[in-house]
């Protein structure tokens, strides 16, 4: 995430003096209209579908069309909604609240979908301010900061037609599955061309598809997409917790989207933000007047390097809130999987301070966030089989992805920091280095199985002078290449699913920006001084990688079960050489793998293996497709009954440079 924060408010018109009075139209007799038992469920933390009731709905009360809004605002002195209808004079439309409850609602007759509107909110001091909903389905496109009014009920009636991908997720078991994603910023993935403006959710879900398709992700993960106000956020500073970005169009287009990836698919994971919130004024800060979302002490309510508020976790209204958008996405947009952002930042009141302050027990961890966290998890697989959650946690917090029924925190997968940043360093180091570093390839597998893990290159890892991928290697343009290529290999055959973001498959050099659409540029003719070549090979490892992790059960079933995975030989520093089985759960099913991380050919290598029988090599980066010296093992390779390396058996094989070579047994 991207520390950048924003004080932004385009000003509406102030209210006008008007002769008549504006609150004496039909809807000041209208009944309430939330019911009793929605309001106790509010009010008891109980209420898991507060978007059917809060924000704004289209609606007929008796023969009267109209829209209702409700909002949450329990120590405002009154609310009201205003809008273009009543140019934007807070005395038209006052709300009425709901003893008890603080929840305030009207009934305004004759508006519908499109009608604009925000709270003007008078404190308990008396000042009068203006706020973007909470529970908003859609908003105004940045600068502007008003919500508008959709109806959800007709995009839930829409073009939905992936019935038989959401009847199949929910039958599958995650962690047994092929799981290769994508992640994508959808404003700097491609822009119009010639224009450099944002493409919409219908253009970027057909090309979308079509790119998947040829690469074999299994997934796409979105980096944020609920409405921010400032780009260069990244979209993790959040203003609209259950509104898609108006940037790339309408709830509709979204849901096109959506349903496009599923009917081909793909599943689609969302970068979803409970940590904390940015400090504009149209937003969720003080927002009734009070510190309303967020913790009222500043030790633990701010985080002053992202220059944001934190989410109030010891108020079971504000838990509620963020569970019901977490809920929402999987619902009303059949979002397959939620990424949390800055797991860490939540569990530790001295995340990233100077000054905090220890729970009850005189501990740092954030108890009410841990509490928070396993209750969103469960609520997640108790009313969405097959949804799966992903933490991003840095640290080594116990069980993030184990049942909380067993003292986890219940997440179906944790990114894996500590194997990324460790086999990052080490593929940076030129090859005569690498003797020396040796462990940061093998310390993964002491842990690789204590979580259910990601392994992430994500766009944290190509911004803020880290360099791209392809320019993080070491050695000639070649070499970075090869290098890179066996990076990869080494990642997608080890245990865990898999996180790529846009732009280092085919080998961008520049660091990534939101202000520009990839480089495509080096896949075409003419588009790098080194020519497409290079580029378009790399692409096609990437695809050719996903192919053989989706195909082969032995790179996918058991990621995450010790089971699945044998050294043969870890300790091959002086050659840079590791050797291992990745197993399916049909124990005879497997294949083994050998990198070669130096420059040198190894000719009559020897490699134990497990069974006396024929290997034949079924993937080599240093393949000519692949942009390599084409130093290959053409012939079917045979064991012998010499005993090496722990293993029963071996064969003789040559190992290309700066290459990983497969291997599958003949049964």
């Amino acid at each position: 995430m991207k520390p950048v924060t924003l004080r932004q408010q385009v000003h509406r018109p102030a209210a006008r003096a008007i002769s008549k009075p504006c609150g004496s139209g039909p809807e000041n007799s209208i009944l309430p209209i939330l019911g009793d038992l929605d309001l106790q469920r509010f009010s008891e933390g109980r209420h898991f579908r507060t978007y059917d009731q809060l924000g704004a709905h289209i609606m007929p009360v008796g023969d009267v069309p109209g829209v209702r809004f409700a909002v949450w605002a329990p120590h405002a002195r009154s609310v009201s909604v205003v809008g273009d209808f009543n140019a934007w004079d807070g005395r038209c439309h006052p709300m009425r609240v709901r003893a008890g409850s603080g929840i305030w609602e009207l009934f305004i007759p004759g508006q519908g979908q499109g009608t604009v509107y925000q709270y003007e909110i008078r404190t308990q001091a008396g000042t009068r301010i203006r706020k973007t909903d909470p529970q908003g389905f859609y908003a105004e496109l940045r600068p502007r900061t008003a919500s508008i009014v959709w109806d959800l009920s007709c995009t839930e009636k829409g073009l939905w037609s992936d019935a038989e991908w959401m009847s199949c997720r929910s039958r599958k078991n995650p962690l047994r599955e092929p799981m290769a994603i994508y992640e994508v910023h959808l404003g700097s993935w491609a822009r119009m061309p010639g224009r450099n403006t944002f493409l919409n959710y219908r253009q970027l879900a057909d090309r979308l598809v079509a790119y998947i398709h040829q690469q074999g992700y299994t997934h796409i993960e979105l980096m944020p997409i609920t409405e921010h106000p400032l780009d260069a956020s990244w979209g993790y500073q959040v203003t609209g917790m259950f509104s898609p970005s108006s940037r790339f169009g309408t709830p509709d287009d979204f849901q096109y989207f959506v349903n496009s990836m599923h009917r081909n698919g793909i599943g689609v994971i969302l970068d979803w933000v409970p940590a904390h919130f940015p400090r504009n004024d149209c937003g969720l800060i003080q927002f009734d007047g009070s510190a309303l979302y967020e913790y009222a002490d500043s030790r633990i309510g701010e985080h002053k390097r992202w220059g944001t508020k934190v989410f109030n976790f010891q108020r079971q209204e504000v838990v509620q809130f963020l569970i019901n958008s977490a809920l929402f996405w999987l619902d009303c947009y059949h979002i397959d999987g939620l990424r949390v952002d800055a797991v860490s930042a939540m569990l530790y009141r001295d995340h990233d301070r100077k000054e905090w302050l220890r729970n009850e027990h005189g501990g740092r961890e954030n108890l009410e966030a841990i509490a928070f966290l396993r209750h969103l998890n469960e609520k997640v697989s108790e009313l969405y089989p097959g949804a799966i959650t992903i933490a991003e946690e840095a640290t080594a917090f116990p069980m993030v992805s184990r049942p909380a029924s067993l003292g986890g925190l219940g997440f179906t997968f944790k990114w894996n920091m500590g194997w990324m940043h460790d086999t990052l360093d080490y593929i940076a180091l030129d090859p005569p280095q690498r003797k020396e570093n040796h462990r940061n390839l093998t310390f993964g597998l002491m842990y690789a199985f204590d979580e259910n893990f990601i392994l992430p290159i994500s766009h944290d890892e190509v911004v803020h002078l880290k360099k791209a991928m392809l320019d993080k290697m070491p050695g000639s343009v070649w070499q970075k290449f090869a290098n890179l290529r066996l990076y990869y290999g080494f990642m997608w055959t080890h245990p865990g699913k898999k996180l790529l973001f846009m732009g280092q498959d085919f080998g961008q050099w520049r660091e990534w920006s939101e202000n520009r659409g990839l480089d495509w540029h080096l896949i075409e003719a003419g588009g790098t001084p080194h020519g497409p070549q290079p580029h378009l090979r790399l692409q096609r490892w990437l695809a050719d990688l996903n192919r053989i992790y989706i195909d082969e059960p032995a790179l996918h079933e058991q990621d995450c079960e010790r089971q699945g995975f044998e050294w043969i030989d870890a300790d091959g520093a002086e050659q840079s050489v590791l050797s291992y089985i990745r197993r399916a759960l049909d124990p005879e099913d497997y294949l083994l793998v050998v990198a070669n991380f130096t420059p040198n050919v190894y000719r009559g290598y020897r490699i134990g293996v497990p069974a006396r029988t024929t290997y034949r090599e079924v993937l080599n980066s240093d393949a000519a497709k692949y942009h390599g010296s084409d130093l290959c093992n053409e012939e079917a390779l045979v064991a012998d009954d010499i005993g090496w390396q722990s293993q029963p058996h071996s064969l003789e094989m040559t190992i290309p440079p700066l290459a990983m070579v497969v291997l599958k047994p003949e049964r």
